[in-house]
């Protein structure tokens, strides 16, 4: 197959929406005008059949890792769940290790089982369900494991919305924050997914100034994307921007769809939409 990568896909299922694996609760999926339909969980099957129609050939499916387990609202999407998953559609998902920088040294081993047991391709952390910003000692371990992996390590920049009402997280990594990461690793590939919203030009800086940074364009439908955001990815950025979802937060279809109509130049839409993704994420398979 030759479709589009995309490389911010989380487990939404019945059975992760039951076992609270997702995260987000009635009034995030009211506020996203997720279809009432679509709410108590999508299977594998009936996802990729979206991923069919959109042109998808794969997706980087999050075991996530969201906050201390020791505090109420934070949760877990098992390695094992995502491998589990990857292993019965191999031609379809790879796996994302979720961190967390509170379990010490059994986190480095298990991004390391991650990769070298599950064969998952990078790794992803949510530095606001940590209250923790990209720059702190806490996980510089991890990116540490990730250049001995030779895997990307994505995360969300910008703000955060309120996921769950009872769970009220704080906007912790503004993009500017990625600059000493990568002056201090600048052998790892560091990915600031959801745009960076509303700090937009300093994710277009922090890509602009280091080698090793890069941006996906997430969580936003398309047809949103800040005018400069579409811009970079359509011209001097084109190497440094790539395609995400962040399913179920946006549908597959609708996302590529709107990619589609904004014109892009054939080379960067290429670029953005796959060839980005094989360059960097070295482990995907070809």
């Amino acid at each position: 197959m030759s479709g589009y990568i995309d490389i911010v896909c989380n487990v939404f299922t019945p059975e992760a929406v039951r076992e609270n694996r997702t995260g987000i609760d009635e009034t995030f999926k009211e506020q996203v005008r997720m279809p009432p339909v679509m709410r108590p969980g999508v299977s594998i099957e009936d996802y990729i059949a979206r991923m069919d129609r959109a042109g998808i050939e794969r997706s980087l499916l999050i075991a996530v890792r969201a906050g201390d387990l020791r505090v109420k609202g934070s949760f877990e999407v098992p390695y094992e769940m995502v491998a589990e998953i990857c292993a019965k559609y191999p031609d379809r998902f790879s796996g994302l290790a979720g961190i967390d920088t509170t379990r010490g040294m059994q986190g480095l081993r298990d991004l390391e089982a991650a990769v070298t047991k599950y064969g998952f391709v990078g790794a992803h952390w949510y530095p606001h369900w940590f209250a923790t910003p990209p720059s702190a000692p806490q996980i510089y371990p991890y990116y540490a494991k990730c250049c001995e992996l030779d895997i990307p390590i994505m995360m969300q920049v910008g703000h955060n919305l309120v996921y769950q009402k009872d769970r009220r997280l704080p906007s912790v990594a503004k993009p500017i924050l990625l600059d000493q990461v990568a002056i201090d690793f600048p052998e790892l590939a560091l990915i600031g997914i959801h745009i960076g919203v509303p700090w937009t030009d300093e994710m277009i800086s922090m890509c602009w100034k280091h080698e090793n940074v890069f941006t996906a364009g997430d969580a936003y439908a398309p047809k949103h994307w800040p005018t400069q955001y579409v811009h970079y990815a359509n011209s001097y950025g084109r190497e440094k921007v790539l395609f995400g979802t962040d399913w179920p937060v946006i549908d597959p279809e609708r996302a590529v769809k709107e990619v589609a109509a904004l014109g892009m130049k054939p080379e960067a839409h290429k670029l953005m939409m796959r060839d980005n993704a094989l360059r960097i994420f070295k482990k995907i398979p070809r």
